[in-house]
């Protein structure tokens, strides 16, 4: 099992920028697929980016063009930099993790399940 933890988050003004890590401690595949989602505890979780072990990314089209997601392997950790920050992506980040490549489409619509989760980094975008 792999554990996840988020870190990044804070209080922003609109149009600012955060750049959101995620850590895995433990194992990690070889091949992998790992995304953020926001929501609320309780709440259904959006995807909001995704990224495979080859590197493919897709993006949710809330935040397309706004956001980046990346991965340092050397330091089993995995980034989503947001930029142009909006009030309405003041949300809980969650980033979840799994063995194998998915259809990262599909990954952010939520077909896919996931087992291994972080607790969440709290991002508050407000004037």
């Amino acid at each position: 099992q792999v554990r996840l933890e988020e870190s990044g988050g804070g209080s922003v003004q609109p149009g600012d920028t955060l750049r959101l890590a995620c850590v895995a401690s433990g194992s990690v595949w070889s091949d992998y697929t790992v995304a953020w989602f926001r929501g609320w505890p309780g709440a259904k979780r959006v995807g909001v980016a995704a990224i495979d072990s080859d590197g493919s990314t897709s993006y949710t089209d809330f935040v397309k063009g706004r956001a980046i997601i990346s991965k340092d392997n050397a330091k089993n950790t995995w980034y989503l930099q947001m930029n142009s920050l909006k009030p309405e992506d003041t949300a809980m980040y969650y980033c979840a993790a799994r063995e194998a490549k998915f259809r990262l489409t599909s990954v952010l619509a939520g077909g896919v399940h996931f087992d291994d989760w972080g607790q969440g980094t709290l991002v508050t975008v407000s004037s």
